[in-house]
């Protein structure tokens, strides 16, 4: 009987399958990292082939390694980083290398938009910020640049799209890529052409991709997804989910009431609402698979990618192994748990991949009193002040969402003391589920309904979703979390104002 699910997630620096039972309890996940390419300053791409050779590796593996038959798999769904851009011809082969949607190569397009108006002007039709990372912008880039390549081009798509075309052929996508694409307006759920044609996509208005349900069958496995990845033929395949959705869906998020953080490579930090925000246009902006919703998102690239750069950059330079086995990590939070009785006002800047207006990366406040354990929790909680940053603009105006809790999840969900940091700076309950891969989940239990094995998403995520453990805000910390935080967005006005000036010439004695 087939009663296993398998949920493919490529993100920004693995690519990851991960089996799962109809009641969502992870049984394995097996990864691949994903080989970035820098081709020109700013300018950050993917092979879409080598891509797939590891979603297909890791799937293959997968199996293997438990001992799964391919006939005891009931269906596959996938998700991907959104935004982004992967282009392809009629056989739904690449015509040009994926985009990832850290690539700034539009910035000057984006800053083009804001001086001519346009900016202002198509922002709420789109019910989300323009920016550099969207597949809309870079589209726009392209037709300037790469005339040619638009030409060849039949057809685009996202991450997951192009991971889910291998499987069976289909090329389409869904609401949840469409929304944060920059491409679809959230209300209609379709292409504002004239807006797009406005913005230089004149070329591409023949090549945007259908959209349809997230939960929906696309079709099935062919012959040669099935000799790549081990999989049967005809293996039932779901459209699925952009990741930071997906994610969403893991962590249980069906109310207004809970607040979805994911603190990884990038802040990301969620509400539901009834309708699109439009008093604050949110960073990201797309529908929801229940009951209508919108889920809106602000976030950068302020979160535990920073503290995985230190340990990886810093810490871990002519280290040698633990003696008693732990990971970096273990030793990171069994230091910061010793310091957190001791008085800590060092500051950590999170802006290692970039800052607000241009503010750099760095500690202030430093003494040789401090200890090691001082300095990563200074990390620590500068990223949950990060964090803070973009959820007080997330529940700022008249149509935000009044969350009574969070759900965290990513790098500082797999820390006891890092999950207590944040509802102590947030001031809220943090609960976390079961799981290590929300976004694979987030697509199994997709296609769970697609597949009808469950009547619709709230049922599934009832049956797939444990809330593990939960965190209650300590008040006795928050008056020396309030104060540090308001230096820390005053140091990171002051550095921003500092970085940007004019420095005099160093002049050799």
């Amino acid at each position: 009987m087939a009663e296993w699910l398998i949920g493919i997630d490529a993100g920004g620096t693995m690519t990851k399958a991960a089996l799962f039972d109809t009641n969502g309890r992870e049984r394995a996940c097996e990864r691949f990292p994903n080989q970035m390419l820098f081709p020109a300053p700013g300018h950050t791409e993917r092979d879409p082939d080598a891509m797939w050779r590891a979603a297909a590796s890791a799937v293959r593996l997968l199996m293997e390694r438990t001992g799964v038959a391919p006939g005891e798999i009931a269906g596959v769904s996938t998700a991907g980083y959104g935004s982004g851009l992967y282009v392809v011809d009629r056989a739904g082969d690449p015509v040009r290398p994926g985009i990832v949607s850290t690539d700034t190569r539009a910035t000057n397009l984006v800053e083009r938009w804001r001086k001519d108006g346009r900016f202002a002007q198509h922002s709420p039709r789109i019910q989300q910020r323009l920016w550099c990372g969207h597949s809309m912008t870079l589209m726009a880039w392209l037709a300037e640049n790469e005339p040619e390549m638009v030409a060849r081009a039949h057809s685009v798509l996202f991450c997951k799209d192009f991971l889910r075309g291998r499987l069976t052929g289909d090329i389409s996508s869904d609401p949840t890529d469409g929304g944060i694409s920059g491409l679809m307006d959230n209300v209609t759920r379709g292409y504002p052409k004239e807006v797009l044609r406005d913005l230089g996509l004149e070329a591409w208005l023949d090549k945007l991709p259908p959209l349809g349900p997230s939960e929906a069958v696309v079709g099935g496995v062919t012959a040669r997804a099935a000799e790549e990845t081990g999989l049967l033929v005809g293996t039932p395949v779901v459209r699925g989910l952009v990741d930071v959705t997906a994610a969403s869906i893991a962590s249980g998020i069906t109310e207004a009431s809970r607040l979805a953080v994911v603190a990884g490579t990038f802040s990301i930090n969620q509400t539901l609402h009834r309708a699109p925000r439009l008093e604050h246009l949110p960073f990201l902006q797309s529908p929801y698979p229940i009951d209508g919703l919108y889920l809106a998102t602000e976030g950068a690239a302020t979160s535990a990618g920073n503290l995985e750069w230190f340990c990886k950059s810093v810490l871990t330079a002519g280290r040698s192994p633990d003696p008693g086995g732990r990971s970096i990590y273990d030793i990171c939070n069994e230091a910061v748990g010793e310091s957190l009785e001791r008085p800590n006002d060092i500051l950590f800047l999170p802006y290692l991949f970039g800052g607000p207006d241009g503010a750099p990366a760095g500690f202030l406040g430093l003494s040789a009193g401090h200890q090691f354990g001082d300095v990563v929790r200074a990390i620590y909680e500068g990223i949950a002040f990060a964090h803070k940053v973009d959820i007080e603009l997330l529940l700022s105006g008249r149509d935000a969402a009044h969350p009574q809790a969070i759900r965290l999840a990513g790098g500082a969900a797999r820390s006891t003391i890092w999950a207590q940091i944040f509802a102590d700076v947030l001031e809220l309950p943090v609960e976390l589920t079961e799981g290590s891969e929300l976004g694979a989940l987030g697509v199994a239990i997709t296609a769970s309904v697609g597949l009808g094995i469950h009547a619709d998403f709230r049922t599934a995520i009832g049956s797939m979703v444990r809330v593990s453990r939960r965190f209650e805000p300590q008040a006795r910390r928050f008056p020396a979390l309030r104060e540090k935080y308001a230096r820390f967005k005053t140091a990171t006005a002051a550095m921003s104002s500092l970085w940007r000036a004019p420095q005099p010439a160093l002049v050799a004695a």
